[in-house]
C-alpha cells in the first residue's frame, strides 16, 4: 500500500485511472467495532456514482463503495514472468485462434467473428482484438445479427490477467447484461525440456485424425464440422498411443505448429491407463516434432478447476499466462444503452 512520509496510508488513485492496474486496501466490514481490511489487485474497470469495480486476473469483479477505500496506488500493468518464453497477450490470442480455426469468419473492423456450427465456444465467438470500427453498442448489435443469421447464440471472448488484456471490455459487456459463462486459462512453457524427456511408449504421429484417434476423443459423435476444426491450422499433428488389439488408443493428443509456437490440445488417456505417464509421452513426442519444425515454445488451455491437468502441466514446465472468458448475449435486448 502507498504510505506517506508521515506513515499514513494514502489513496493515490482517482476515477481518471480507470483502465489501469491498481492495488487497493478497503474496509471489509464498515462500521465494525474492530476494523478489518481486504486487499485487492486488478484493473480498475469503473468508478461511477461512488462505486469502484476492480477486475481481478481471473476475471472476477469486485465492487465496493469509495467510502470504504483506505489506500490505493497504481501498480505495473503485469508482473514480470520468472520462467518460460516471453509473450504478449495479442500474439498469443492470434496464435491460439489460428490453432483452433472456425469454419467461417468475417471481419468487423479489427474484430473477428468466428463460427463453426456451434462446435466449441472458441470457434463460435468474437475475438475482439482492436477496434470494431463503430461504437460498442452498434458493434454488439452487428455481432448479434451475424450469429442470429446462423442460428447461433452470440459470444464474445475476452481475456484478463496480462498486459494488454480486455478487462474494460468485459466490464462493459457485463454492464450491458452479457453473461460470463465459461472461463479457462492459457498456459505457456518451453518445448526443449519437454522434448528432452526419455522416449518410452510407442507414440504414432499422423497428419489426420483416424477412426482410432476419434474413438478415444472425448467429444463423441464428431461431426464433419468438428473434423474441419480439428484438422485446420498451420501444421497439425495427431498423436496416438495404441491400445489393445482392436480397441481404442491408450492415449491421444493434438498439436498445431505455428512459427515459434506449438499448441497442445485433446490430450486424453484411457481411464484404465492413467498415472502411467502416457499424457507426458504424447506431449513429449509432439514437442519433438514441433522442435523439428522450428518451434521453441508451447501453449495449451486448461480449465481452472481441472486439478489433475494443472498438476501435470506444472510438472512439465508450463505456467499460467492469462485467463479468457466467454460472454453470452443477453436473453433480451436492452431497451437502451448504458448510462
Amino acid at each position: 500500500m502507498e504510505i506517506s512520509a508521515q506513515g499514513r496510508l494514502e489513496v493515490r488513485i482517482t476515477p481518471a485511472d480507470v483502465g489501469k492496474r491498481v492495488s487497493v486496501r478497503r474496509l471489509s466490514e464498515p462500521g465494525a467495532a474492530r476494523e478489518k481490511f481486504t486487499d485487492t489487485v486488478g484493473v480498475l474497470t469503473s468508478w461511477d456514482h461512488g462505486v469502484l469495480m476492480i477486475t481481478q486476473r481471473d476475471g472476477a469483479s469486485v465492487r465496493f463503495p469509495e467510502s470504504s477505500l483506505v489506500a490505493g496506488k497504481i501498480v505495473p500493468a503485469a508482473p514480470a514472468r520468472r520462467r518460460g518464453p516471453a509473450a504478449g497477450y495479442e500474439e498469443l490470442a492470434r496464435v491460439t485462434s489460428r490453432g483452433w480455426r472456425p469454419v467461417e469468419s468475417e471481419r468487423l473492423g479489427e474484430w473477428e467473428l468466428r463460427a463453426a456450427g456451434g462446435y466449441t465456444r472458441r470457434a463460435n465467438s468474437v475475438l475482439p482484438l482492436g477496434d470494431p470500427g463503430r461504437p460498442l453498442d452498434a458493434a454488439l448489435a452487428a455481432v448479434r445479427r451475424w450469429y442470429g443469421e446462423r442460428g447461433l447464440p452470440a459470444y464474445v471472448q475476452t481475456a484478463t490477467g496480462a498486459e494488454g488484456t480486455q478487462e474494460l471490455l468485459g466490464a462493459e459487456l457485463e454492464r450491458r447484461g452479457w453473461v460470463r459463462e465459461v472461463s479457462a486459462e492459457v498456459w505457456i512453457g518451453a518445448l526443449a525440456p519437454l522434448a528432452d524427456r526419455p522416449e518410452g511408449a510407442d507414440v504414432v504421429l499422423a497428419r489426420e485424425a483416424d477412426e482410432a484417434w476419434l474413438a478415444r476423443y472425448q467429444r463423441k459423435g464428431v461431426s464433419e464440422v468438428a473434423l474441419r476444426v480439428l484438422s485446420a491450422g498451420p501444421s497439425v499433428w495427431f498423436a496416438t498411443v495404441p491400445g489393445g488389439p482392436g480397441g481404442a488408443p491408450a492415449a491421444i493428443g493434438r498439436c498445431v505448429v505455428d512459427g515459434r509456437w506449438a499448441g497442445f490440445a485433446a490430450v486424453e488417456v484411457d481411464p484404465d491407463r492413467r498415472r502411467q505417464g502416457l499424457a507426458t509421452e504424447v506431449m513429449a513426442a509432439l514437442a519433438r516434432r514441433a522442435l523439428a519444425e522450428g518451434a521453441s515454445a508451447g501453449w495449451l488451455q486448461v480449465e481452472s478447476d481441472n486439478a489433475p491437468a494443472r498438476a501435470l502441466y506444472t510438472g512439465l514446465g508450463f505456467s499460467r499466462h492469462h485467463a479468457y472468458h466467454h460472454f453470452r448475449e443477453p436473453q433480451e435486448q436492452p431497451a437502451h444503452g448504458p448510462s
